[in-house]
């Protein structure tokens, strides 16, 4: 007997729902917020047991408090990557040149209608 998938299989190429995205860049920004926090609570645990090379330390615990809200940002708003499987817009294709016709080959081919 088979042992049945934990997951079902996905038959279509859709893409995640729109609430979808949303949760899982809420998820991201949260998370990076929490990063930025435990950034400054580092900051002042260091300030107040004074390790060598305190200014390096401090600088960097700084840095993290100015880049991560920015990055948040950056990154909450980023959209996910289309498919290639469903391109935005379809391909051109090559377009094919026509020859010139002689007069004569125009002649030949024209079909009159009257007798």
């Amino acid at each position: 007997m088979k042992k049945q998938p934990e997951r079902p299989v996905l038959i279509t190429n859709a893409a995640r729902s729109p609430g979808d995205q949303l949760r899982s860049r809420k998820i991201r920004y949260v998370s990076m917020m929490g990063l930025r926090s435990l950034c400054l609570i580092v900051g002042a645990i260091l300030i107040s047991v004074k390790p060598p090379l305190l200014p390096v330390w401090l600088i960097m615990c700084a840095a993290g408090m100015v880049l991560l809200p920015w990055m948040a940002v950056l990154i909450a708003n980023d959209r996910p990557p289309k498919s290639q499987a469903n391109p935005a817009a379809p391909q051109p294709r090559p377009q094919r040149v026509l020859e010139q016709e002689s007069a004569e080959d125009l002649k030949a081919r024209t079909i009159d209608v009257e007798p």
